[in-house]
């Protein structure tokens, strides 16, 4: 679902904030139309399966990936000029009093035109047998829900000139929706002062 979109918008630059170990840089690089894939990430060991994964691919693929150390919501870490950037799965293992700061890091300054962020849906905890107060690992700060994961995203679009649709991803139940939820957030480039945004699918 994130390659597919990220293919279909056009783009050929790409960070992935919170990579991991690298599984979506693999399948990225994987692809010709990306020549420049940037992994941020704040944990040695993941970064270190990064690198280890990355050497599945043949040589001048790998040449196409860079891997950093440290926090995304460093000024100094972002690098400048990329079309897109992901957040999959990582805003919830983030401390929700520095949030902020990733909102400006990403939406202020990077300011890529497609942005995708991916959390868990609350609403789905349900049905995999958690509790109310349960989350679905020890280091989520947080899980939300559809309508608290979509006020978020929509206050950030309206706020810095993006276009915001919403997405299920998994197993989609009828009432609870996917397993997974994402936002997918689109910069007009035309019109950098025309704030909005939509909710859709």
């Amino acid at each position: 679902m994130v390659v597919d979109r990220l293919r279909a918008s056009g783009a050929t630059s790409v960070v992935d904030l919170g990579c991991g170990g690298g599984a979506l840089l693999v399948r990225l690089a994987m692809h010709d139309q990306f020549q420049r894939i940037v992994g941020i990430d704040n944990d040695q060991r993941a970064l270190a399966e990064a690198q280890a994964s990355l050497q599945s691919l043949p040589a001048d693929r790998r040449s196409v990936v860079e891997l950093h150390y440290g926090s995304f919501a460093s000024r100094d870490l972002l690098p400048e000029g990329v079309d897109a950037a992901t957040l999959v799965e990582t805003i919830e293992h983030i401390d929700p009093r520095y949030l902020s700061r990733v909102e400006q890091g990403l939406f202020r300054r990077l300011r890529p035109q497609t942005v995708l962020v991916t959390t868990p849906n609350r609403d789905y905890n349900t049905l995999l047998g958690l509790g109310a107060d349960e989350v679905r690992h020890a280091d989520h700060h947080f899980e939300w829900s559809r309508e608290k994961f979509r006020r978020w995203a929509v206050g950030l679009a309206e706020r810095h000139g993006y276009a915001v649709v919403f997405i299920d991803i998994g197993r989609v139940d009828p009432v609870c929706g996917g397993c997974t939820q994402m936002a997918h957030f689109t910069r007009d480039v035309c019109d950098a002062g025309n704030t909005h945004a939509r909710l859709g699918g």
